[in-house]
């Protein structure tokens, strides 16, 4: 039985003029190996579309390894396709640090 508390998101599109098809994503709670396929799920897509794709982690609680290698695969494969960016926001204070540390930073830089 899982005590996780539950991931969910919201998504609202819309268009600007200068980069095209924007994708801002709200995402809620624990993103955790139990929910990391639905995220991957959710975000792969949106990268192969194009556009710009931001994500806020804002109320995002707790991120384990299995989310921080989700989060390390999509932004790669948002620069190796090139068909638009990903983009993250909002990451507390704490994982924040555990990016410095692991010398993720750079590569979660807009």
């Amino acid at each position: 039985m899982s005590t996780a508390s539950p991931f969910t998101y919201e998504i609202e599109t819309s268009r600007d003029e200068a980069t095209g098809r924007v994708a801002a994503i709200a995402l809620h709670g624990r993103l955790v190996a139990e929910n990391t396929p639905e995220f991957k799920a959710l975000i792969k897509p949106l990268i192969h579309s194009g556009g710009r794709i931001v994500l806020n982690f804002s109320d995002v609680s707790f991120i384990d390894s299995s989310g921080l290698g989700a989060l390390v695969v999509l932004k790669l494969a948002s620069i190796k396709e090139d068909y638009g960016t990903l983009e993250y926001e909002h990451f507390s204070e704490r994982m924040q640090e555990l990016l410095t540390l692991s010398n993720l930073h750079e590569i979660f830089k807009s």
